[in-house]
Parts: structure tokens; C-alpha cells; sequence
């Protein structure tokens, strides 16, 4: 298993999505986060074909820090359901890993 995730939801708006970011970096519970869009959208909800435009966040944590960061999501999605999910990263620079690493790890105090 993977040691790092990358995560991927959406928002609404490019100001929801750069919240919903910014809450969790400064949680300490992702250690950066790409904001991108708007992207189209198409899915099933609620029994009905849509399409939409959302702005896509990619937060990136530690395995041990997701379940942490999963409920700081939802908690501050403006969605009752949102789409959240993780994809192991499997390779990155030394340096990058090591990054998200010290950035998500609990305060010392």
C-alpha cells in the first residue's frame, strides 16, 4: 500500500473550491492542494443524467492522515454527498514525498 494520496473532489466554485483547500492545508491535513477548472462534469444523481461545470481539488496527504482529512472535507463541503476519493501515489521525487510527509504531521508542542 501506498504511503502518500493524492484526493479529488469538487465544488461548485473556484472561491468554494480555494476554501474547502485552504481548510484543509491549514488543518495540517493535506499538505498542498491544485485547484482546476472549471472542468464539465457528467454523472448520475439522484436517478437523473446531468452535466455541470465544478472546479476539481486535489489535495495531497499521507495514508495515515486520510480518514482525518476525509472528514474535514465533508464537514466544509458545501455538497451532502460529495464525491471524495484517493488514489495512491505509487512513485514521486524524494524531496516532493518528504514535503507532504513533514507538512501533515501533527504539531510537536
Amino acid at each position: 500500500m501506498s504511503e502518500y494520496v493524492q484526493v479529488s473532489t469538487a465544488t461548485p466554485t473556484k472561491e468554494g473550491a480555494v476554501a474547502l483547500a485552504g481548510f484543509a492545508v491549514k488543518a495540517r491535513l493535506a499538505a498542498g492542494a491544485q485547484i482546476i477548472g472549471p472542468v464539465t462534469s457528467v454523472f448520475w444523481h439522484l436517478a437523473e443524467y446531468g452535466t455541470g461545470q465544478e472546479y476539481k481539488v486535489l489535495p495531497t496527504t499521507t495514508t495515515d492522515r486520510y480518514a482525518e482529512l476525509e472528514a474535514h472535507l465533508v464537514a466544509h463541503h458545501p455538497w451532502d454527498n460529495p464525491e471524495l476519493i484517493a488514489l495512491p501515489i505509487t512513485a514521486g521525487s524524494t524531496r516532493a514525498l518528504e514535503w507532504t510527509r513533514d507538512s501533515v504531521s501533527p504539531l510537536q508542542g
